[in-house]
């Protein structure tokens, strides 16, 4: 019954985490995202929101072929979970699952990007037009355009006791990027924490 309990709340974790998205999107601070990790028996869940400054560098729906270039290159990058998060090697832990999408709140700014990867890549190519639509893109985030990268992972682990710490190579990829707030949910507790780029290293002191 502990196992089956342990697991409906596992299962709660992430939907409880999407449906706050919105608010997520209005209220995001530039070069600050947010990691939340789960783990039930031998199988870690982890969901990164990040803004659109941070990974690719801009807010807005992308329009130019450099901006949907960027964004392609960032989604194939999100869907490498081990170039991100680096596991301790004893843990030996597999990717089961990984997905990757952007999603852009703004007026007129139908461009959500959206990807599903399980060992393999499967992304759209991003054909563009190839008109460069030189606007002002200081002057489109003015006006309010919010831009959130996902992704979800799904990992199973061999001996997932031996997680130990967790470094963040996110930083290296993504120089953007300054600070994630990371929230841990596990069998024996709960832990929040902030990583930042200076500082890129979680102890996780035998949560899991």
């Amino acid at each position: 019954m502990k196992l089956v309990l342990s697991i409906l709340a596992l299962c709660a974790f992430t939907p409880m985490l999407l449906a706050e998205t919105k608010r997520q999107l209005d209220s995001h601070v530039h070069g600050t995202g947010q990691l939340n990790i789960a783990l039930d028996n031998d199988v870690v869940l982890m969901t990164l929101h990040a803004p659109g400054a941070d990974i690719v560098g801009f807010e807005y729906a992308a329009r130019t072929s450099q901006d949907r270039a960027s964004v392609e290159a960032a989604l194939a990058v999100l869907e490498q979970p081990f170039d991100l998060f680096v596991l301790p090697a004893e843990a030996r832990c597999q990717i089961t699952k990984a997905h990757a999408d952007l999603e852009v709140e703004a007026a007129h700014a139908d461009e959500t990007k959206h990807t599903d990867h399980a060992h393999d890549h499967d992304h759209d190519d991003g054909h563009d037009d190839g008109h460069g639509d030189e606007h002002d893109h200081s002057e489109e985030d003015a006006a309010g355009h919010h831009s959130e990268f996902h992704a979800e992972y799904r990992l199973r682990c061999a001996a997932p006791s031996k997680i130990n710490q967790v470094m963040f190579p996110y930083f290296d990829r993504f120089p953007n990027a300054k600070k994630l707030t990371v929230q841990i949910v596990s069998p024996t507790g709960a832990q929040a924490a902030e990583v930042t780029s200076n500082a890129p290293e979680l102890q996780l002191g035998g949560l899991f």
